[in-house]
């Protein structure tokens, strides 16, 4: 535990992630207005005692629709993480460990991978209704198939060792091979992986909500103030600065906390450390 504290990533990318998420779960009891009260009368105004990061259009706080934001950005990146490391590392291992359907399950992957994640997502919310739950889908479909790729090519030489062929000669099931010795042998890359898909789905995120096809307009996210800003960043700069700070730095935090994990999880790199 001491060792994880002193890596320098870790620290940065943990006190920045940590402020970011504590300020926005925090929204509802610091958020100074309503982030989706309009006020057309103190509508495209600058920073200010009153509003600290200026209003929007609609004349709606950017400080609350920003703060209310990073809690579906959030939502949205652990969740598309979770259920992508969950689908993407069952049909890894399975994949991985049973030959005859692996070469089945990779072309599969193969078809997937080939349509660019971004557009898969927009086609998808084309054709669906937006909510936050048709945004997570879209962006944990194009995200299995590079687990599953990780995984396999981690099973692949794991099923190889000599602990996994004691454990078939006792007599051990496919399951328990699979769960109680190949997974844990698996799960440091699978962590990593995991970090940076929160990451990207994010930027997905923020990129969907850019385009107008992401979470509805009612509901804050850091895409749409950024969309909706866009229009006026010659009379209004603070609409989409402010929202895209707190992007940038939510990514960034996550990746420089995923490099220092994997840091420590890599035997080389921690060895040279």
């Amino acid at each position: 535990m001491r060792r994880i504290w002193r890596h320098p990533k870790i620290v940065l990318g943990g006190v920045l992630l940590s402020a970011l998420v504590l300020l926005s779960l925090a929204a509802p009891w610091i958020a100074p207005y309503d982030p989706i009260e309009l006020d057309v009368v103190h509508r495209l105004r600058p920073p200010s005692g009153a509003h600290w990061f200026g209003t929007d259009a609609y004349g709606r706080d950017i400080l609350s629709r920003t703060l209310y934001g990073g809690q579906i950005s959030l939502l949205i990146g652990l969740s598309v993480a979770a259920l992508a490391s969950v689908v993407g590392t069952t049909i890894g291992l399975v994949g991985g460990y049973v030959r005859w359907l692996d070469a089945t399950v990779m072309r599969v992957m193969d078809g997937l991978m080939a349509i660019p994640g971004i557009l898969l997502a927009v086609a998808m919310l084309s054709l669906t209704r937006a909510s936050v739950q048709t945004v997570i889908v879209a962006i944990t479909i194009p995200e299995i198939p590079r687990v599953v790729r990780l995984v396999r090519s981690v099973v692949l030489s794991i099923r190889e060792q000599v602990f996994i062929q004691g454990a078939i000669t006792s007599g051990s099931r496919l399951p328990r091979i699979l769960f109680r010795h190949v997974l844990p042998n698996a799960l440091a890359p699978i962590i990593v992986q995991a970090t940076y898909i929160c990451a990207s789905a994010v930027l997905i995120e923020a990129y969907l909500g850019f385009l107008g096809v992401g979470t509805p307009p009612e509901i804050p996210s850091w895409g749409n103030i950024i969309a909706d800003g866009r229009n006026f960043v010659q009379l209004a700069i603070w609409n989409v600065t402010f929202p895209g700070l707190f992007l940038g730095g939510m990514v960034l935090s996550i990746n420089v906390l995923g490099d220092g994990v994997r840091d420590l999880l890599d035997p080389r790199i921690a060895r040279r450390m």
